[in-house]
């Protein structure tokens, strides 16, 4: 099939499929300056958040990570860091300027909102320029960083869906491809036999001590994960419980072997099959392999989850012949014809490639063009 796509090579080589300019808040305090911008200056995009105030440790440095690798991300041109104190705010950009796109910071303090706002519109109205006179170049679908996840998952997810991303994945990797998947919550019961996907015994190894991390968090809480894992929706949908998601969800892993162990919002290092660990959570989920650099996301869905992201195109597929009626804005390929052997895997696989290279060529998504714009931060922490 055809696998040229159409791209923007980006100073340090990586290839992106949008050309955002994006107007970045380091904190709370900050987003109404982002979102001023963005309403003065044709082309910008902001990503307001809740959170950027009083974190620390682990929470803090991921915080971080999340909005440094959003402006990395090869689908953004441009990026301007605002937040409250200057200092954050060039920390952040600092890691971005490190792939040699145009970046610059502003702090709101001894400033005030309005002429703040004056001196980032001016930049931003550069950046636009800039990007808005970049052409695309013809490139290879391989040199795509593209994500997996699943969410309101049910029957048909396991036993249809997952299995033909699978197949898509595998192709994604035997043509020189990166992918990521994750969800290390939902590969409980069925972590022994993911297990066995990985490259080495040491990957396996480090994948299990991540999902025993995971456990033992759980456990030190006392919780009652019923209703929450599995959710409501899978209960619904005929997912009763936890291994019963886990067996379908770890069909997306597919045939090739594994051959790495992410932290969140952790780069991929070469190509290849990579699992992160990440929350089930789809936003959150999206918005961590978007800050490791994922362009193109897939997103398996049963009973019907509608989450996009402002920076990674998310593109939806389900097996759910009754989702696919009823939500069919949101579902851009139907492979329901697998449940009723109208189609064969690798045919189910075929229509996901072909909707993938037309949205890397610029198609846009359902998710795109319904604004889903889900951009969520992970915490780790309470605030300090």
């Amino acid at each position: 099939m055809e696998t040229k796509i159409l791209g923007y090579r980006r100073e340090n080589g990586r290839i992106g499929i949008r050309n955002h300019v994006l107007i970045i808040p380091v904190d709370d305090l900050s987003n109404a300056v982002c979102l001023a911008v963005e309403h003065n200056i044709r082309g910008t995009m902001a990503v307001p958040h809740p959170y950027g105030r009083l974190q620390f440790g682990a929470d803090l440095e991921l915080h971080f990570q999340t909005l440094i690798g959003t402006g990395r991300n090869p689908n953004v041109a441009a990026a301007i860091v605002v937040g409250i104190e200057p200092n954050w705010a060039k920390k952040i950009a600092d890691g971005i300027a490190e792939t040699g796109k145009p970046v610059a910071y502003f702090g709101i303090e001894g400033y005030g909102d309005l002429k703040t706002i004056e001196r980032v519109s001016r930049q931003a109205q550069e950046y636009v320029q800039y990007a808005t006179s970049l052409e695309k170049v013809e490139c290879e679908l391989k040199e795509l960083v593209v994500s997996f996840k699943c969410g309101e998952s049910d029957t048909t997810t396991g036993l249809a869906s997952n299995p033909t991303a699978g197949v898509v994945g595998d192709r994604l990797v035997e043509m020189g491809g990166t992918i990521i998947f994750g969800e290390t919550p939902e590969t409980t019961g069925a972590e022994h036999v993911l297990a066995r996907h990985f490259a080495t015994p040491e990957l396996a190894g480090k994948f299990l001590k991540v999902h025993k991390d995971y456990l033992d968090l759980i456990e030190s809480k006392g919780a009652d994960l019923l209703g929450t894992q599995p959710t409501q929706g899978n209960i619904a949908g005929g997912l009763t419980t936890i291994e019963e998601k886990a067996f379908g969800n770890i069909q997306k892993a597919g045939k090739t072997p594994i051959v790495g162990v992410l932290a969140p919002c952790e780069e991929p290092q070469g190509p290849g099959r990579y699992f992160m660990d990440t929350s089930s959570a789809a936003a959150e989920c999206i918005t961590v392999m978007m800050a490791a650099g994922a362009v193109l996301h897939i997103f398996i869905t049963g009973q019907g989850n509608i989450v996009g992201n402002p920076i990674e195109p998310v593109i939806k597929m389900s097996a759910n012949p009754n989702t696919c009626k009823h939500m069919a804005e949101h579902i851009d390929v139907d492979i329901s014809g697998v449940l009723t052997l109208e189609l064969s895997l690798e045919e189910a696989a075929d229509k996901v490639m072909e909707c993938l290279v037309k949205t890397a060529r610029g198609r846009l998504t359902d998710a795109e063009a319904l604004n889903h714009n889900e951009f969520v931060l992970t915490r780790l922490y309470p605030s300090a």
